[in-house]
C-alpha cells in the first residue's frame, strides 16, 4: 500500500487565518487582499532597499537601474513610458546613477540629440546583485505553492495592469511567457 503524498496548502500557514474569511460583498472593499499586496510588496521589495541603502540610492534607482541593465541601449522617453513618470522625476535619480557610475549615456546614431542609457559594469553587478535577491525570494516562495503557482501569479499579475498598457508590459516579458499569454488572450 503506497502512503499518500501530502500536497503542500496553496497558501502558507501564516495568511490562512487573513484570507480564509468569507468573501466580502461586491461593495465592500477587499481588504484582505489590499492588505497582502501591500505586506508583500514591502517585503519584496525591502530586500532591495537594504542592498540599495550601500550606495545611497532608493527605490527609484533600483527601477532606473533595473531597466537599464535589462534593455541595454533604451532611450530616456520610453524609460519615461515604461516607468510613467516625467522628465524632472527621472533627472535627479539619473543624474545621480551616471554620476556615480552606473549608468552612461551615448548619444543615438541616427539621431545624437537622443540620449540611449546603458549600465555600466558596475550598475550591472549591482543590477544583477538586486535581481538575485528578489529571485531568491521568489524561489523560495514558489518552493511552498504547487507547481502551477508561478503560470497563475504571472497571469494575475499581468491582469493587475491596466488594460490599454497590457500589451507594452507583455512585450517586456520572455518570450516563451508573451506566447502563452498571447495565444489564451486569443482563444478567449
Amino acid at each position: 500500500m503506497k502512503a499518500s503524498i501530502e500536497r503542500k496548502p496553496l497558501r502558507p500557514a501564516s495568511t490562512q487565518a487573513l484570507v480564509g474569511r468569507e468573501p466580502a460583498p461586491e461593495s465592500e472593499p477587499m481588504f484582505d487582499l489590499i492588505e497582502l499586496f501591500f505586506f508583500a510588496y514591502r517585503d519584496f521589495v525591502g530586500d532591495a532597499d537594504r542592498l540599495l541603502e550601500n550606495y545611497q540610492f532608493g527605490r527609484a534607482h533600483h527601477r532606473v537601474l533595473h531597466f537599464v541593465y535589462r534593455r541595454p541601449g533604451l532611450a530616456i522617453a520610453a524609460l519615461l513610458d515604461i516607468l510613467k513618470i516625467t522628465k524632472q522625476s527621472l533627472n535627479r535619480v539619473l543624474k545621480q546613477l551616471l554620476d556615480a557610475g552606473f549608468v552612461e549615456a551615448r548619444e543615438g546614431a541616427t539621431d545624437r540629440r537622443q540620449r540611449l542609457l546603458f549600465p555600466t559594469a558596475k550598475g550591472a553587478r549591482l543590477a544583477q546583485e538586486l535581481a538575485t535577491l528578489q529571485s531568491e525570494r521568489f524561489r523560495r516562495v514558489f518552493g511552498e505553492l504547487p507547481p502551477e503557482a508561478r503560470e497563475t501569479t504571472v497571469d494575475f499579475l499581468l491582469a493587475m495592469v491596466n488594460a490599454p498598457d497590457r500589451e507594452k508590459v507583455r512585450a517586456h516579458l520572455p518570450p516563451r511567457r508573451r506566447r502563452r499569454q498571447h495565444t489564451e488572450d486569443d482563444a478567449a
